[in-house]
């Protein structure tokens, strides 16, 4: 069968991990992004759920807002939390 060359744009970073654990699994990513098209073609949907990541909900957002002012009004203690992809 023909094939095409399709160009689209990564961030260098998540480029990268990709290609590591296309490794890992023993592909490449052209073989990875082509499951995912076969995927989607077979199906007519995306594979997987797409979701907005609730952290940045305008609830959750409100609700750090004032948990940030309540601290500094306090004198609290502040903790930095390390965001895992």
């Amino acid at each position: 069968m023909e094939q095409v060359a399709v160009n689209f744009r990564l961030e260098k970073e998540l480029k990268t991990k990709m290609e590591a654990v296309c490794k890992d699994m023993g592909m490449t990513m052209t073989t990875a992004f082509t499951i995912f098209a076969k995927k989607v073609c077979r199906e007519r949907r995306i594979p997987f759920e797409v979701s907005a990541d609730p952290f940045y909900s305008d609830e959750n957002i409100s609700r750090l807002k004032a948990s940030i002012a309540q601290m500094e009004a306090t004198g609290g203690t502040v903790h930095e939390v390390k965001y895992v992809d």
